[in-house]
């Protein structure tokens, strides 16, 4: 009871290698249940990184000011985006991860070493920021920053309209303002995240890859939840300035932060070390949970792949 299902074992045992496009397919699957769920902590995040005022006292205060000013539906903004963002982002980063673990593996041995791990991770992180990540980053950011529902009162009257007005006012790279710190942010992130979600299968369920165990959702969920911890801890600063460098727009002419290091010093000297981290509970509130989603979603389409690849295997002749 609450063990990995097992599939029948064999004289010979056999590792299933899994190919890199079924990790993309499974990481865009979770990615499309992670965003519905859990898009409002997203809104809270971004809303509580850009006050400079004060004007929301917490998390609770305020997803409950969004939805009393302007309507509970607000709390989803941008969703398109960060839905689309999400299945894009992790069927990139599943898919890469998986080709350069398959490229750093001794060849001979068939291991993986920790730091062949690591730096598949780290890949991953950077190629899914630059690709995918901060442009569709920025125009959610765009999205959520503007207030109320009234389509003649907003700026971008949607992801389409949001993209091609930065394109016409800021220029082509407007839609990679924050590359710097998101690539540092997403690369930290992924190299922590597929080490540590590797460990806890190992450690909490004797998981190997390819052995033919299908972890149950709830297990996977735990292992994803304790897998998303540690990243935004490590990584808030790079989120913050990330967060302020695509929000701010070129069209007015100067912009308040010039880059990612004049960005980190002009936080500290105006907010104090702590604003560094603005956003943090609610990143928490998001990250590990959407991490146990999506794991739960990916870890059942590979499993069911592995089992199908050694039923055929067993199969008599």
């Amino acid at each position: 009871m609450g063990e990995p299902q097992k599939s029948e074992p064999n004289q010979t045992a056999v590792t299933v290698t899994i190919p890199s496009y079924m990790k993309a397919v499974s990481g865009s699957i979770g990615g499309v249940v992670e965003a519905c769920c859990l898009q409002p902590i997203d809104v809270i995040k971004t809303r509580l990184q850009l006050d400079r005022s004060g004007t929301y006292k917490g998390i609770f205060h305020c997803g409950a000011t969004v939805a009393k000013t302007e309507g509970v539906r607000a709390l989803w903004k941008g969703l398109t985006p960060f839905a689309t963002h999400l299945t894009l982002k992790y069927a990139l980063r599943m898919g890469t991860n998986a080709f350069l673990q398959s490229t750093f593996r001794n060849s001979e041995t068939g291991q993986l070493s920790h730091q062949a791990r690591l730096l598949s991770g780290f890949g991953a992180g950077v190629l899914e920021a630059l690709v995918i990540v901060t442009p569709f980053e920025v125009v959610k950011i765009r999205l959520q920053q503007q207030r109320g529902l009234s389509p003649e009162l907003l700026k971008y009257k949607g992801p389409i309209h949001c993209a091609r007005m930065i394109i016409r006012e800021e220029g082509l790279l407007g839609l990679w303002a924050g590359a710097a710190p998101t690539v540092m942010r997403n690369g930290t992130n992924q190299a922590a995240m597929f080490t540590a979600k590797y460990m806890f299968d190992t450690v909490l369920w004797k998981k190997q890859e390819g052995d033919g165990q299908v972890l149950h959702p709830w297990q996977s969920m735990i292992s994803g939840f304790l897998a998303g911890t540690a990243g935004p801890i490590c990584t808030g600063p790079f989120d913050v300035v990330k967060t302020r460098l695509m929000a701010q727009s070129k069209s007015g002419g100067g912009v308040k932060y010039k880059g990612m290091i004049h960005a980190i010093r002009t936080i500290y000297a105006e907010e104090g070390l702590l604003a560094l981290w603005k956003g943090l509970l609610p990143r928490l509130m998001r990250i590990p949970p959407g991490q146990a989603i999506m794991w739960a979603v990916a870890d059942q389409v590979t499993g069911l792949y592995e089992k199908r690849i050694l039923q055929k295997h067993n199969a008599p002749l």
